[in-house]
């Protein structure tokens, strides 16, 4: 499907984008993929990686916050994976009216410019935080997906649509729990803080939230959330498995803060339908009958949820140690 496609990123030198452009590159023949972003230096940088791709691989500098850079920026383009936000949930908290700008304003942004460009298919990157959300960020997203999937009602007879991809944290990604205990660890620490003895999070690696953002490419219709099944640690069992004995003083749950990650909520399960490997949360609106996202999986029961509690698949301290050596070999 992305053969001979031209497919732009934006926010595409972070984790996701270089992740997401490494696995198209190495699966499929692109046109071209064009990374959008506001970094000289990340591009730079990434350019750097990737050189032997240069002749596919296009960098446009530029901010989600300028609508006629993005039109610029689009023309000629088959795809979108819009990744760009501010994501740091201190720094939303500290500067809302900028992360209202990027994740919101910005959001609007991609859906006008791709409205009036001839992008053939939209997928988002929203994030469990959006889902009740006890923070602003988890607040923009959840505007964001809104709009995104609202994006459909004003597509009229053009050949484009949009959806969203919904997970947490990648494991060993910036900012996450991970790399916070292999700081302490390499600096001698003996204790590793623990928020909550309760907490639990999903276990979701780079390379399966890109393959969730191409099943939405591949088989997006319209307004649908795709949410990838995987599996659950306690917070308790990472520390542990980083390391064995370590004390675990508990600190108290910081501000903005989840004892668990909720990925579909007990009110989505009307519209939500079980795959091999994933759910789909459908839209509730129908905005045309030739655009009508029919559910092939199975329904779930009544008042279901999936949150990192209630999750049926775990992974033990072994299972996490071993997945922890997978990271250290793919850096």
């Amino acid at each position: 499907m992305l053969n001979d496609k031209s497919i732009l990123v934006t926010g595409g030198t972070g984790s996701f984008g270089k992740a997401f452009t490494k696995y198209v590159f190495e699966h499929y023949d692109p046109k071209k993929i064009i990374i959008y972003s506001r970094d000289e230096f990340k591009q730079f940088m990434m350019r750097t990686e990737f050189k032997k791709y240069d002749n596919r691989l296009r960098f446009f500098i530029g901010d989600v916050r300028d609508k006629e850079r993005l039109k610029r920026a689009l023309e000629g383009v088959d795809y979108v994976v819009h990744a760009a936000a501010l994501k740091q949930v201190p720094a939303c908290e500290y500067n809302p009216a900028e992360a209202i700008k990027t994740n919101i304003g910005g959001a609007q942004n991609v859906i006008d410019a791709v409205l009036d460009t001839g992008v053939k298919k939209v997928v988002a990157l929203s994030t469990d935080k959006a889902v009740n959300p006890v923070n602003l960020y988890g607040g923009t997203k959840l505007v964001s997906d809104k709009l995104f999937i609202a994006a459909n009602a004003y597509v009229g007879s053009k050949d484009v649509c949009f959806s969203i991809v919904r997970y947490g944290n990648v494991a060993g990604s910036r900012g996450s729990i991970i790399p916070f205990f292999h700081n302490i660890i390499k600096n001698g620490g003996t204790e590793l803080p623990i928020t909550d003895y309760r907490m639990t999070r999903f276990w979701i690696s780079l390379e399966q939230g890109v393959e969730l953002v191409i099943k939405a490419l591949e088989e997006s219709v319209g307004g649908e959330t795709f949410i990838s099944k995987i599996p659950s640690f306690k917070v308790t069992d990472l520390a542990e498995a980083m390391l064995p004995g370590c004390g675990k003083p508990e600190i108290g749950i910081r501000e903005g803060e989840k004892l668990h990650e909720i990925m579909v909520t007990a009110e989505d399960s009307p519209n939500t339908y079980e795959y091999e490997k994933h759910y789909i949360v459908y839209p509730q609106m129908v905005w045309s009958e030739h655009r009508r996202a029919v559910p092939t999986g199975k329904k779930v029961p009544e008042r279901f949820s999936y949150s990192s509690d209630n999750n049926t698949e775990w992974l033990d301290v072994e299972q996490i140690r071993e997945r922890l050596r997978k990271l250290e070999l793919e850096k």
